[in-house]
């Protein structure tokens, strides 16, 4: 049984993600083998929130030069944009970063 702070990461906090917060949606990076089920259930259980829907995406590693080595590649994650319901309290740690 996996517990919730291994399924979430950390928080995306880019200008988009953060344009998104107004609309109650979140973007975090989470764990690669997570489902969504998994995600929003991780979610609510970390921030007291009630999730509308999640969505996922796998981000590809960048190639990235070593030197005069070959090239190598950055590791692959993945992605959760989380909606939340309309009356659910907002998450916290967003706040007053826009």
């Amino acid at each position: 049984m996996t517990k919730a702070y291994d399924i979430i990461k950390r928080p995306i906090i880019t200008e988009q993600s953060m344009e998104q917060t107004e609309m109650k949606r979140y973007t975090f990076e989470v764990d690669k083998t997570a489902n969504k089920i998994e995600i929003a259930k991780a979610i609510e259980e970390i921030f007291g929130v009630k999730v509308a829907k999640v969505n996922t995406l796998h981000v590809q590693g960048k190639m990235k030069r070593m030197g005069a080595q070959p090239a190598g590649r950055r590791a692959s994650w993945k992605k959760a944009v989380v909606t939340l319901t309309a009356d659910s309290k907002s998450i916290e740690l967003f706040e007053g970063m826009v």
